[in-house]
């Protein structure tokens, strides 16, 4: 985590018989260990819950807008934003004991796995009709065996599972022709964008660098800020196609 403060030694010292503290240093330093407790940061979880009225605002206009068949898989992108932020917003601001913690904090990692499916299906769905249903089986194959993963090794280490999603995010990348050569050029950077953002907030969540203020503003915090800058980038790349 991203502070830390430590409380006093505990009170009272075990002597023997001779009066002195018969505890190793050693013994000493593990209860100083122990008692170091990871502090939130005072802004965790607050930008992504600025986000859940502002995705769903976005998701509903974006989805009265689409023509079909392009309605559903903008429903599809829509849901899995209200996912991600509403799921991280409550994982991050509430405290829910050991059971909650453990199951609020699968379902955030989950839903990683479920946006970037989702991002990728009206994009599939509008700037790449002939080839779209092998894309969709790529990526959602592909977030269910991720979400398969993160449910089931939760405590798995940040160096496995980080990549999972930078190479899930990036599975797309052979069908940027399609997408420049049916969405022009903007909507094509602005994909490219995007994914460099994602991927810039997974390598800061995965080094835990930069961690500009730990009591306020830690490295998570950057790497919320990249998602939101990432998710209203192809954001405005799908409304381009859509509109």
């Amino acid at each position: 985590m991203a502070g830390e403060a430590v409380a006093g030694l505990p009170g009272g010292s075990h002597r023997g018989d001779a009066g002195e503290d018969s505890r190793p240093a050693a013994d000493l330093a593990g209860w100083a260990a122990d008692l170091v407790e990871p502090v939130k940061p005072k802004l965790r979880g607050w930008l992504h819950a600025a986000m859940v009225p502002a995705s769903l605002s976005a998701g509903i206009v974006l989805i009265c807008l689409a023509r079909t068949p392009a309605t559903w898989a903008c429903a599809v992108y829509a849901v899995t934003a209200w996912l991600l932020f509403g799921t991280s917003a409550v994982y991050h601001l509430g405290t829910w004991g050991s059971l909650g913690e453990a199951v609020l904090r699968r379902l955030d990692h989950a839903n990683i796995f479920l946006i970037i499916a989702g991002t990728c299906t009206p994009l599939a769905m509008l700037l790449s009709p002939d080839r779209q249903a092998l894309l969709l089986w790529i990526v959602w194959t592909g977030a269910l065996a991720g979400i398969a993963f993160r449910v089931l090794w939760v405590s798995a280490p940040r160096w496995l599972y980080t990549p999972c999603y930078v190479a899930l995010g990036w599975a797309p990348v052979r069908y940027l022709p399609d997408f420049l050569h049916t969405g022009g050029a903007a909507v094509a950077i602005l994909i490219v964008t995007g994914g460099l953002l994602y991927s810039a907030g997974a390598v800061v969540y995965a080094v835990q660098r930069p961690n500009p203020s730990p009591r306020w503003f830690g490295f998570h915090e950057v790497f919320h800020a990249l998602t939101v800058a990432a998710f209203t980038v192809h954001y405005i790349a799908i409304s381009l196609a859509v509109y």
